[in-house]
C-alpha cells in the first residue's frame, strides 16, 4: 500500500540519519559553522537537482517569508542539536531528541486546528519518562540535554508546518526555499559575530568530505524524501519512527 511504502522510506531515512550524529562528532568545527556548511551545501545541491530535473521552485514573496519563518526554525534545530553533540555525546544528545513525539503530539494539534490524540500524547509521555531517568544518570550533560530539547521542540515545530505546506507545495520547493532561508539566517548571523571569514577558511580535506555527505545526502535528499512522505504520514507517525535514530546511530 501507499502507506507502507511511505513507511519503508521513512525507515530509510531514519537509517541515514543515524550517520548526521558520527558525522557531527567526526568534523571538527563548531556547531555554528558546521551547520552553516551543511545547509550552504545542501540548497546548492536541491537548487542543482531542481535545475537538472527541470522541478520548478519558483515561489512568491508571500510565500518565500513564509518557507523563511520556517527555515529559521530549521537552523535554530540543527544549532542546538549539533550545539548539543559538542556539549554532551551523541547517544545522549540522539536520545533526548526522541522528546519530539511529545512535542508533536502537543504542537500538531494546535497548529494543525484539530482534536487532541491522547494517545500520542500517552505515548510522547512514556519517551519523556525514559528520558527522566536517562538524565539521572548523565546530569553531568546538563547543557548538552537542554540543547537536544530544544532541538526536539524546533524539529516537531518544523515538521508539523511542513506536513501542513506538503499540501500546497512540491517537497522540492518546500525544501529548497526552506533550506536556502536557513543558510541566510546563519549567514547574518555569522557575519554580525564577525566569525563569517573564520567559517570558510578553517577548513580542511577531511571535514570539507564529510560535509558533502551530511549536506547532499543526509540534508537535501533526506529533508525532501522527509517532507514527501508528509503526504501521507502524520508528524506524529514520522516523530515516532525517528526515535529509532539513536539505535541506528549506536550500532554504527
Amino acid at each position: 500500500s501507499t502507506r507502507a511504502t511511505n513507511l519503508l522510506l521513512l525507515h530509510a531515512l531514519v537509517f541515514i540519519w543515524g550517520f548526521t550524529g558520527i558525522l557531527g562528532y567526526e568534523i571538527s568545527l563548531s556547531a555554528v559553522p558546521l551547520v552553516w556548511w551543511r545547509v550552504a551545501i545542501a540548497a546548492f545541491a536541491l537548487g542543482f537537482f531542481a535545475a537538472i530535473m527541470r522541478k520548478s521552485i519558483r515561489a512568491s514573496t508571500k510565500e518565500i517569508l513564509r518557507f523563511f519563518g520556517v527555515g529559521i526554525v530549521i537552523a535554530l534545530h540543527w544549532l542546538c542539536f549539533f550545539g548539543s553533540i559538542k556539549e554532551s555525546t551523541i547517544s545522549v544528545a540522539l536520545v533526548v531528541i526522541s522528546t519530539t513525539a511529545f512535542f508533536v503530539s502537543l504542537i500538531s494539534p494546535l497548529l494543525r486546528k484539530e482534536k487532541f490524540h491522547y494517545y500520542e500524547l500517552f505515548l510522547g509521555v512514556m519517551v519523556v519518562v525514559g528520558l527522566a531517568v536517562i538524565f539521572r544518570f548523565e546530569s553531568q550533560y546538563t547543557t548538552g540535554i537542554i540543547l537536544s530539547l530544544f532541538s526536539a521542540l524546533f524539529a516537531a515545530t518544523f515538521s508539523t508546518f511542513n506536513s501542513m505546506l506538503i499540501s500546497k507545495h512540491s517537497a522540492i520547493k518546500i525544501a529548497f526555499w526552506e533550506i536556502l532561508s536557513a543558510c541566510i539566517a546563519i549567514t547574518i548571523y555569522l557575519v554580525i559575530a564577525g566569525d563569517f571569514e573564520s567559517a570558510l577558511t578553517n577548513m580542511s580535506g577531511y571535514n570539507f568530505s564529510l560535509l558533502l555527505i551530511l549536506g547532499v545526502v543526509c540534508t537535501g535528499f533526506a529533508f525532501v524524501a522527509a517532507i514527501e512522505v508528509m503526504k501521507v504520514l502524520s508528524p506524529f507517525t514520522c516523530a515516532l519512527a525517528i526515535n529509532l535514530e539513536p539505535v541506528y546511530t549506536i550500532f554504527f
